[in-house]
């Protein structure tokens, strides 16, 4: 009997301890499963830190550049105002130096159109075939040039009673351009002047025959005084070498210079401009 229940309390030992063995493996596996599961979790948390930390500063650099992004627009705001401004500015200026660039070519056309229709007007008026008087424009200007031998004897500045005739026909177009100037220049030749005491040199020659040229415009032909300029230049502006007697013969004469008064183009142009201004 009591063999039985030892035999039967052996078998129980062994059922149980064989129990405990699965139980315990099932146990450990599981315990296994929950330690993987928790490294798992564990990288994962690590990784969301690591992102969280990485998007946290990349949040703060957006907030700050999202700062500097604002106030470089303002900034650009402002740059592009006083940009538009200074290029208003700038096309003003451009349009006001486009305005006087037509004026003054437009002055310039005006002049032109004088000036073509001054040496036409002396031309026929003067109206005398002859090489020693020639009517032309030169660098802007009209002017007559009459060689000296219809003007003066040699030595001489007592005007010619022939000469007297020309500057008659000249003095009728003077009259009839108030507004203009005519200046009249006396040259010579390079021959030293040794006539008499009154007269130094050839730049008193050339000035006493501008002087009497201007005395019989104004005296015997009614030129107003205020039109004309006396003017002397000597032997220093010869149109030809004075290297013979015909050339110096051409280089004795004088310049009736008609100028007219181009302060006047200038005027019409400013008051031109105060006109557009207004507009």
């Amino acid at each position: 009997m009591k063999r039985r229940i030892l035999i039967f309390m052996g078998a129980a030992l062994v059922l149980a301890s064989c129990g405990s063995k699965k139980k315990i493996a099932e146990l450990e596996a599981k315990n296994k499963e929950v330690q993987d599961l928790l490294n798992t979790c564990t990288i994962k948390l690590n990784t969301c830190l690591t992102e969280k930390d990485a998007l946290s500063k990349q949040a703060d650099y957006l907030k700050n550049n999202n700062s500097e992004l604002i106030n470089n627009v303002g900034n650009l705001t402002n740059l592009t105002a006083k940009g538009a401004q200074n290029l208003e500015k700038s096309l003003e200026s451009l349009k006001e130096k486009d305005l006087k660039i037509y004026r003054l070519q437009d002055a310039l056309t005006k002049k032109d159109s004088v000036t073509l229709a001054l040496v036409t007007s002396l031309k026929s008026s003067v109206g005398i075939n002859d090489p020693d008087i020639e009517v032309n424009v030169d660098k802007g200007v009209v002017f007559i040039s009459i060689a000296d031998k219809l003007l003066f004897k040699s030595g001489s500045y007592v005007v010619s009673e022939q000469a007297k005739e020309v500057l008659a026909k000249v003095a009728k177009v003077v009259n009839s351009k108030p507004d203009f100037e005519c200046m009249v220049e006396g040259h010579t030749d390079n021959v030293p002047f040794t006539g008499n005491a009154i007269l130094l040199d050839n730049w008193d020659l050339s000035v006493k025959r501008s002087t009497a040229i201007i005395r019989v415009l104004t005296k015997d032909l009614g030129v107003n005084p205020k039109q004309l300029i006396a003017a002397g230049r000597s032997e220093f502006i010869p149109l030809v070498d004075n290297n013979t007697s015909d050339n110096r013969a051409i280089n004795r004469r004088t310049r009736i210079v008609v100028l007219p008064k181009i302060d006047q183009f200038y005027e019409m142009i400013e008051k031109e401009m105060k006109n557009m201004k207004k507009q």
